[in-house]
Order: C-alpha cells, then structure tokens, then sequence
C-alpha cells in the first residue's frame, strides 16, 4: 500500500481521510498546514500527497509551488478543497495538481478517488464525473 501525506487544518477532515485511508491499509501522516511540508516530503518520502487549498498562512498553491520547486518535484500531490465553482477543477489541474478531490468527500467514492491518483490518473468527482 502507499505512504499518503495529508495537508489539512480542519482535525475532523484529518480524521476522517486518516480512517478511511487506513483502513485501506495505507500508511498515513498528516500536517495542519504548510509548516514542514517540505521537510515531510524529503524525510517521509509520500507516495501522495492531499493538500488542502485553504490553509492558515500559505495556501495549496503557494505551497505546490514550493514542492515543484524542490528536489522532489514530481511527488504526486491531489488538490483537496471546498472549492467546487466552475472553473475551480481547471484552476488547480493549470497549477500543477495532478487530481482534485472535492470537499465534503463521498466516502465511498474516495478509496477509488486515492488509488486512481495513485495510479497516475486523475480522480473523478462521482457526482459531476470529471
């Protein structure tokens, strides 16, 4: 199973993708905003990362920026987010993300979101089908 590095300032979020992610049988870590991000990435070697976009101090695109920027760019890393106007998607896929996963997650449908971002392919929201 993958090592999945979880970026998210809400403690329920974190809980939430820790118990579904774990059960899977992933290894999971988490951090509450983008203060050693890039220390974790070097030291923890994630397979993935899920970054939320709205964080205390820096947001998900500062921060993808840095990790592009870093010895370690090509780390897969999933936009997660409450932003779910037209045009949001395309916004992150253009930053750099290599998925978007919508906010509040269908639990059911996020195992199949993570592996298929796992496996290289961009998740796909169950409701809209992107």
């Amino acid at each position: 199973m993958a090592r999945i590095l979880i970026v998210e300032d809400s403690p329920d979020n974190m809980k939430l993708f820790r118990t579904i992610l774990g059960l899977k049988g992933h290894e999971v870590f988490g951090l509450t905003g983008g203060d050693g991000l890039l220390e974790a990435i070097e030291q923890g070697g994630p397979e993935l990362v899920l970054m939320d976009i709205q964080l205390p101090g820096k947001d998900g695109f500062t921060l993808l920026q840095e990790i592009r920027n870093s010895p370690r760019p090509k780390v897969r890393v999933v936009a997660l987010t409450a932003h779910a106007m037209s045009g949001d998607r395309e916004r992150a896929l253009d930053a750099g993300f290599n998925g978007y996963i919508t906010k509040p997650i269908d639990i059911r449908a996020f195992p199949e979101q993570i592996q298929r971002a796992l496996d290289g392919e961009h998740p796909v929201d169950p409701i809209r089908g992107e």
